[in-house]
């Protein structure tokens, strides 16, 4: 089709925030993208498609690449804690659906991360659960709630996450039964299931769900269709998905039906 084409200079006119933002939900999807299937899927050229993507990199929300772009932060990429202030609203439309999942009475493991942690704030006044959590900020807020009973697990502290790791809290949790495990993850998919980029929660993580009767994942859409370094569950290891409406209801059906996971999108 030619330059000169009406159909083809229609298509240019798509307005530029809409494409920038299908580019960047694409990436978040796939882990990589090609510029030749944005084209045909955008209706643009492959020469927009260029410049999109040298708009968004020059902004840093992509790495170009031969023939397409990958998301600036590596497998390995891990902002600590303090520095994780993206989603705050959806974190906490998460944790306030998910405390409709704690049980009643009995015993809770709570992961680390900020997701896990705005559970916390929302575990209903006079609850007296047994919480078991290897986070030093989480244990901190659990002590707020004066009839929790609260144990946090031992082991090396990891400076980047303020999580309790390694053999110490691995021959802890193999001593506990909770009733449900609310965990968190850095990234999820359907083919690579849940990962993180350090191996020493990554086995914490796997340690956890093997030790509760449900799991519950809490983790915003921006986690899903990606991949980290050590793989540490497969999807259909989780019961339930509490995220938010910005996963795609496309997706959310692939998990119930290919995973068996209950998908709470609030």
């Amino acid at each position: 089709m030619s330059p000169a084409d009406p159909a083809s200079g229609e298509r240019e006119r798509r307005p530029v925030p809409g494409r920038h933002a299908a580019i960047l939900a694409a990436l978040r999807t796939r882990g990589q993208i090609k510029a030749v299937r944005l084209a045909d899927e955008l209706g643009v050229t492959h020469e927009t498609i260029r410049k999109d993507l040298l708009t968004l990199e020059s902004h840093g929300l992509l790495r170009r690449v031969h023939g397409g772009a990958v998301p600036v932060e590596t497998l390995t990429y891990e902002p600590r804690i303090s520095a994780r202030t993206s989603m705050t609203a959806e974190k906490q439309r998460i944790a306030a659906a998910a405390t409709h999942l704690l049980p009643p009475a009995g015993a809770v493991l709570i992961d680390s991360g900020t997701t896990t942690a705005a559970l916390v704030a929302t575990i209903p006044a006079g609850s007296t659960l047994v919480a078991v959590t290897n986070a030093l900020p989480i244990a901190l807020a659990l002590l707020a709630h004066p009839q929790l009973t609260v144990h946090l697990l031992g082991g090396r502290v990891r400076r980047t996450t303020m999580a309790s790791v390694d053999t110490w809290a691995l021959r802890e949790l193999r001593e506990i039964r909770a009733d449900v495990a609310f965990v968190g993850t850095n990234a999820f998919s359907l083919t690579h299931g849940l990962s993180t980029p350090d191996s020493a929660e990554a086995a914490v993580k796997a340690a956890m769900i093997e030790s509760a009767r449900l799991t519950v994942l809490l983790a915003d859409h921006t986690k899903f269709g990606r991949e980290s370094v050590f793989r540490y569950a497969d999807l259909d290891a989780i019961d339930v998905l509490v995220t938010d409406e910005g996963l795609r209801p496309s997706d959310a059906a692939a998990m119930r039906s290919e995973a068996g996971i209950e998908v709470l999108r609030v």
